[in-house]
């Protein structure tokens, strides 16, 4: 399972790298969104993969049971997530509003242009 997560990684890293080199801003976009989804799934198998029980805290207990997942990795995934959602949201925002004014989606364009 974790080389076939690893593979998936590497997969989502390369289309992500491919992405943000292309020039039209829609694809830079793509490969931001595809970056941040690498990253999670980074977060996500670093402290290895277990199955057992679940991240949570027995009333009785101070501490984790043995053998249950790390909630880290998870609380810092969900964090991640807001935080890539905002910065693809202004991104798309920002972007939209150079293509109104530039009129191509082209950023050879956006940097030929007079301000």
């Amino acid at each position: 399972m974790e080389l076939v997560l690893a593979i998936t990684i590497g997969a989502l890293f390369a289309a992500a790298a491919y992405l943000l080199l292309r020039r039209s801003i829609v694809k830079l976009v793509l490969g931001i969104a595809l970056l941040s989804q690498a990253v999670n799934l980074v977060i996500l198998t670093a402290p290895g993969l277990r199955v057992g029980a679940s991240p949570f805290v027995p009333g009785d207990s101070t501490a984790l049971a043995p053998g249950a997942a790390d909630p880290l990795p998870q609380a810092l995934i969900l964090t991640a997530i807001v935080i890539s959602f905002g910065v693809l949201a202004f991104s798309l925002a920002l972007f939209q509003r150079a293509d109104k004014s530039v009129g191509s989606d082209d950023l050879d364009d956006l940097k030929n242009t007079d301000a």
